[in-house]
C-alpha cells in the first residue's frame, strides 16, 4: 500500500555541510550529515518520524541508545506538533557530527492551550503530559524557540 503523503526533502536540505547556509556563516560545529523532511501534520506522522529517525541512525551506524533517545525525541516532538500548534504540516531535521545527532522539529502553528483544567495528576503515571521531561531525559541539551511563524524544538543527544 502507497502512503499518499509522501515524505519532502526540502530543497537544498542534504548534501555537503555548508550547502544552503549563508556566505560567512560557520556553525560551531561540522556536521558530517544533514536532512531535512516535511510531512503533513497528522497521526500519520509520528511513526514516519520513527521510521525515518531510525533510518537516520542505522545509516550512520550510531548506538542502540542512540536510536532509543532520538526515535522517543521525534515521537514526543512530533506528538506535540500535531496535537498542539494547529499547523497544518511540520518538518524536522537531522544533523550528525562527531560527537553529537540534533534533531528539530518545527511547525507552523500557534501552541494551543488545553480547553480545561488536566484531568489526571501531573504525576508519571499519568497518559499525558511528560513529552517534553523526556525529551530532556534523552538530550543533553533542548531548546524551544516559541514566534509569531511558529515552534523550533531542538534536542542534542550526546553520541
Amino acid at each position: 500500500m502507497t502512503d499518499p503523503a509522501p515524505v519532502r526533502a526540502l530543497p537544498g536540505a542534504a548534501g555537503p555541510p555548508g550547502r544552503g547556509r549563508p556566505p560567512g556563516r560557520a556553525s560551531e560545529r561540522t556536521a558530517r550529515f544533514l536532512m531535512v523532511a516535511a510531512l503533513p501534520a497528522s497521526a500519520r506522522a509520528v511513526p514516519r518520524l520513527r521510521r525515518l529517525a531510525r533510518a537516520v541512525v542505522r545509516g550512520h551506524r550510531l548506538s542502540d541508545a542512540a536510536e532509543e533517545a532520538l526515535t522517543v525525541i521525534v515521537s514526543e516532538l512530533g506528538t506535540n506538533a500535531v496535537l498542539h500548534s494547529g499547523s497544518p504540516d511540520l518538518s524536522v531535521m537531522f544533523a550528525v557530527d562527531d560527537t553529537s545527532l540534533t534533531v528539530g522539529v518545527r511547525d507552523r502553528g500557534r501552541w494551543r492551550q488545553r480547553p480545561g483544567p488536566r484531568c489526571e495528576s501531573a504525576d508519571m503515571d499519568a497518559a499525558f503530559g511528560r513529552g517534553l521531561a523526556l525529551v530532556d531525559a534523552y538530550s543533553v541539551d533542548t531548546s524551544v524557540l516559541r514566534s509569531a511563524e511558529g515552534t523550533v524544538v531542538r534536542a542534542v543527544i550526546a553520541l
